[in-house]
């Protein structure tokens, strides 16, 4: 069955990509509710650094609190990257989260000639370069550098675990304004190069920038289209848009986090996460909507895309999962079923049959060591 008119994605044409939701599809999914979903058996948790290259994006969406305009943002040097993972690593995390807006030497000047200086002709090399001193001082590398070409990715994917990009959704919102407004075909084709490079990927939902229901569930649906292709994506984050300095409309309602989880689980097959950022959403109010992991929180660092939404210390995330009547699970920011299905690269691959300390913990927590389970 074919797609209406409206539910053509935009910019889906650009990238050739041929993707349909069907009516019937989305109609089905409008119809769940948080009553027609199980809970999750357990709950899971990555412990991560954070560390954002830079503060820089060549898009200005309106509830966005990460990116500095032109002149005021800066990248991480070298011995800043180090230290932050050296501390992540001896704090028992396992992975080092990089960040940074999308193609951010597009338009500033200064971030451009600062990669020259260093060395790097783009971010990208930089953050290969960072990715290597990640691995070298014992964190595994998740990579969200927004949307990326081919070539992009392809030039860091061999040092991450696993990359990630949020769809959003599949509808052009006010939100996303402006002359270089992303497009959800952009990001779908993110979503597609990781697929045909092999990359584990993670990506989710951001409810409450002006999208429907029909948007919500066309959304999920197409993630679950690219996962049906390439079998790659890992988790899906269910993220309600919050209050903040920039952004003055409101978040979603408890009923409405209710609903949209239950559909991200009735949507996606099982082997794919459901995930809320605990330090955004009701955590404790979705644990019998079908979620089943906490995302990665941090011992370390804050949150630097919701500066003002502190990371919940690990006993909160236990006391989510004690309520819920659930074991609470310590895992990698690669998902075990990737590792044990052969999707790793030999420098990943290495660093986790590594004998050091390092990965030692990592084979502990997937389960290859003494102690398979961290709660």
């Amino acid at each position: 069955m074919g797609c209406r008119p409206r539910d053509v994605i935009p910019g889906t044409e650009a990238y050739d990509i041929d993707i349909e939701v069907p009516d019937a599809d989305i109609e089905r999914l409008l119809s769940v509710m948080p009553e027609d979903v199980e809970a999750a058996p357990a709950l899971s948790y990555c412990r991560n650094v954070f560390l954002p290259l830079t503060t820089a994006c060549r898009y200005t969406c309106t509830y966005c609190t990460y990116y500095d305009p032109p002149g005021q943002a800066e990248l991480m040097d070298r011995e800043e990257i180090r230290e932050t993972c050296r501390r992540g690593a001896d704090a028992g995390c396992t992975e080092a989260l990089f960040t940074f807006g999308d193609d951010p030497d597009d338009r500033y000047s200064a971030i451009h000639n600062q990669l020259a200086e260093w060395g790097h002709e783009s971010i990208h090399e930089y953050l290969r370069e960072a990715c290597e001193i990640a691995l070298e001082e014992g964190l595994l590398p998740h990579a969200n550098p927004g949307d990326q070409t081919r070539e992009q990715m392809a030039h860091v994917a061999d040092l991450n675990a696993s990359m990630g990009v949020m769809l959003e959704t599949t509808t052009e919102v006010q939100a996303h304004g402006g002359p270089r407004a992303k497009t959800p075909g952009q990001r779908l084709n993110t979503l597609r190069v990781a697929g045909e490079l092999g990359v584990p990927f993670t990506t989710g939902i951001l409810v409450g920038i002006g999208e429907d229901w029909h948007h919500r569930a066309e959304s999920l649906l197409a993630i679950r289209e690219m996962h049906e292709r390439y079998g790659h994506i890992q988790e899906v984050i269910v993220q309600p848009v919050v209050e903040n300095e920039r952004w003055q409309g409101g978040s979603p309602d408890l009923a409405t986090m209710r609903r949209v989880t239950a559909m991200a689980r009735a949507a996606l097959p099982e082997e794919v996460s459901v995930q809320v950022p605990p330090n955004l959403a009701p955590a404790r109010d979705l644990t019998d909507c079908g979620i089943d992991d906490l995302g990665g929180v941090s011992p370390v660092t804050v949150d630097h895309i919701n500066p003002e939404y502190e990371w919940p210390a690990l006993q909160e995330l236990t006391a989510v999962a004690e309520a819920a009547d659930v074991p609470l699970r310590e895992r990698l920011p690669v998902y075990e079923r990737f590792v044990d299905d052969g999707w790793l690269s030999k420098p990943i691959e290495a660093a986790i049959e590594a004998e050091d300390a390092a990965g030692k913990r990592f084979r502990s927590i997937l389960g290859h060591g003494e102690n398979p389970v961290s709660t």
